[in-house]
């Protein structure tokens, strides 16, 4: 029996559930398999959806009948035939897969501490940095309650610093690195005719093998990354690469003079040619975009100290609150002999002054860019095989899924440290200190009132 999230399907938004059905053997079983999939799902407008993970899952769990804390276990009939069940197949009855509350503790608020179980209970952690609790944490001054060693602010910086934490991060590297080194080949030997249900299936499958029995890291989230990726992008590729084989055509757009305005790539982005082929010139092209924000914000800075009412740009200011350059050189050449408006005529040459190295600069962007293009469309025409190959597995490929494992690592991690700091945030000042700050302000705001007169 498989329990399904509510709201699946149109129609109904009660929760489905799976019965399947086997008669071979059936007089010699001894109990019903059972699986809570009911919170598997992602919202998807306003019904829920099960992702290709919660499928795995649920295929995995069943194919092999494991037993899952708070997800799945073999129930025997013993269990279900009980006076407390009474034949009762309503699975919430046998698997339990409420989140633990997170309960207050009443002394640690009165006297402070960590509570130790807290701790404790963080041992998925611990496991795998065996001496990264002891180093966070000391014995309070009673039996069953902890304190950091650290100030609640460092916790995040010491964690992600600390050897064994560091070494986790790069033993979960070298898995991926081992299944890229391991698919990089087979993903340039494809070729047209291939089926990309083929490829995707060899590609995830061995991926779950490579992060199964992992700690701390889900293996059917490593999954659902790479095949929310394939949905998204990855698939199209490969199907490009099986209809017309490593090839980069493109789309051109001309204006009416013929002349190229703009070039698409499906398979090859722009930005790929340009940070493989091209560096130098982007990042000329970016340093010259960084001084024109430079004199912009200079700009904006003139503007805000002189163009208020009766400010010395004034004049120059239109009812839309911009400055052309031709209202700034027209006010120059009125006032331009006039010692009376000295000041004025100083902000103004500062300003036009800012606005045409502006113009300059803008210019510069945007020939620099015109000629990239040119040189990035020109290298399309001249991509060999291998080349191709390179851009779209080894820089488009494997940096978005390596990415997404560092995603799925921060995630981790940052679960931990705002465990930590959530816990010694709500036990920091105990009740009595609370009381007595209280009683502190409360004096001392009651004296004010006194001087004020307010209070007799």
């Amino acid at each position: 029996m498989i329990s399904l999230p509510p709201n699946l399907f149109f129609g109904t938004g009660i929760p489905a559930c799976i019965i399947v059905l086997d008669k071979e053997n059936a007089q010699d079983s001894q109990g019903i398999f059972m699986m809570d999939a009911s919170k598997s799902f992602v919202k998807d407008g306003n019904k829920n959806r099960l992702r290709e993970q919660d499928i795995h899952k649920i295929v995995d769990v069943f194919n092999r009948q494991l037993e899952i804390p708070k997800y799945s276990r073999f129930v025997p009939f013993e269990e279900i035939a009980d006076s407390k069940n009474d034949y009762n197949l309503n699975i919430p009855r046998y698997i339990d897969s409420h989140e633990e509350e997170d309960i207050q503790d009443i002394e640690a608020h009165l006297l402070g501490g960590i509570p130790k179980r807290d701790v404790e209970a963080l041992s998925e952690y611990w496991q795998v940095y065996p001496m990264l609790k002891q180093k966070l944490f000391e014995i309070a001054d009673r039996p069953g309650y902890l304190k950091l060693k650290i100030s609640i602010g460092e916790v995040r910086t010491y964690i992600f610093d600390y050897p064994e934490f560091i070494t986790y991060g790069q033993e979960i590297q070298a898995v991926f690195e081992g299944w890229q080194a391991k698919h990089t080949p087979l993903l340039k030997a494809i070729q047209p005719g291939d089926n990309p249900k083929d490829i995707i299936y060899s590609l995830s499958e061995d991926l779950l093998q490579a992060f199964t029995g992992k700690s701390l890291i889900d293996k059917y989230d490593v999954y659902q990354h790479l095949m929310t990726y394939w949905v998204e992008s990855m698939k199209d590729d490969v199907y490009i690469l099986v209809e017309d084989g490593w090839k980069a055509d493109m789309k051109v757009v001309r204006n009416k003079k013929g002349a190229v305005t703009d070039f698409i790539c499906e398979l090859i982005p722009k930005e790929l040619m340009i940070n493989r082929y091209f560096k130098d010139q982007q990042a000329t092209i970016e340093n010259l975009e960084a001084k024109r924000d430079d004199i912009v914000r200079k700009e904006e800075e003139l503007q805000e100290e002189h163009g208020g009412e009766e400010g010395l740009l004034e004049e120059v200011t239109n009812d839309s609150r911009k400055i052309t350059p031709v209202n700034v050189k027209d006010r120059i050449k009125k006032i331009n002999n006039n010692a009376t408006f000295a000041d004025e005529l100083k902000v103004l040459k500062a300003y036009l002054e800012l606005i045409e190295e502006e113009s300059k600069i803008t210019k510069k962007i945007k020939d620099r860019t015109q000629f990239l293009d040119e040189c990035v469309l020109k290298k399309y025409g001249y991509l060999t095989q291998d080349e191709i190959q390179t851009l779209v597995v080894d820089d488009k490929w494997m940096p978005t899924l390596h990415q997404t494992i560092n995603s799925e690592m921060e995630r981790i991690s940052q679960r931990l440290t705002q465990r930590i700091k959530e816990l010694a945030e709500r036990y920091e000042a105990p009740l009595p200190e609370l009381t007595s700050r209280v009683d502190e302000l409360t004096s001392r705001v009651d004296a004010h009132l006194k001087k004020m007169g307010m209070v007799r």
